[in-house]
């Protein structure tokens, strides 16, 4: 009972702080519940379950606020979809740490970038043509390297928004929408294999379910635009040093 009190609290914890930077929180949960004896196949499933659940629930905020960039989600989750296959299959027979190295080196820098560069605004009018040529890259970009490296690919898709030049809540919306996907088919390609315990998967999902909610109203009627943008940074530099030191 003490152990699953602990992981809900957890997990409402971090779902709260990565809901807010529209990341979903599996990547961080999984060595949290490998932590507590839970089987590996197990962990992954789960974790990835409630990445959907809770993306869900958040993304249920930003559409009522309007803050998803559809035109924007179209192509990234299309390639996001489409290419996380791809990124799955390039990986057997490779040595991912080296690949994993430059991840966690993107992750710092990314996080730099939220902290310090200012790009210019990037209008929400912005034409078919420019939208395509953002959203092809950045869903292409999410889905191979996601699969290859086994990460989320929000933490792909929102620095790369952000730096582009769109508004720091509408790039954690829109990236929230794809993470539901992207941990569906996680999820799914995991279930086959790991033993859901019934008992972990209910309090963490409710927990998750809170956390998605209250991490939505924070970033949506709280955060100011630069707080967010720090917020994002914290959450990229999180993962980079949980990467990072499951490598060492």
């Amino acid at each position: 009972m003490t152990l699953l009190i602990l992981a809900a609290l957890i997990t409402l914890a971090l779902t709260t702080l990565f809901s807010m930077a529209g990341v979903g929180a599996a990547l961080i949960l999984i060595p949290v519940f490998l932590a507590f004896g839970i089987e590996l196949h197990t962990a992954m499933a789960t974790a990835l379950l409630l990445n959907a659940l809770g993306m869900t629930v958040a993304s249920i905020t930003f559409m009522r606020k309007g803050l998803v960039e559809w035109r924007l989600v179209a192509p990234i989750l299309v390639l996001a979809v489409g290419l996380s296959p791809v990124g799955v299959w390039a990986a057997h027979g490779l040595d991912r740490t080296p690949l994993l190295w430059l991840f966690v080196v993107f992750l710092v820098f990314a996080a730099g970038m939220m902290l310090f560069y200012r790009p210019k605004p990037r209008s929400s009018r912005a034409s078919t043509g420019a939208t395509l040529a953002l959203g092809l890259p950045v869903g292409g970009a999410a889905g191979f390297i996601g699969g290859l490296l086994g990460v989320g690919g929000g933490n792909i898709i929102v620095p790369a928004l952000v730096a582009s030049g769109l508004e720091p809540k509408r790039a954690s919306a829109s990236a929230s929408f794809v993470v539901i996907f992207a941990s569906m088919s996680g999820f799914l390609a995991h279930v086959q294999v790991a033993r859901i315990d019934p008992a972990l998967l209910g309090v963490t999902a409710v927990a998750t379910l809170a956390g998605a909610a209250l991490g939505a109203w924070l970033a949506t009627e709280r955060l100011s635009a630069p707080q967010l943008k720090r917020l994002i940074a914290l959450v990229l530099l999180a993962v980079a040093i949980k990467t990072a030191w499951g490598l060492l």
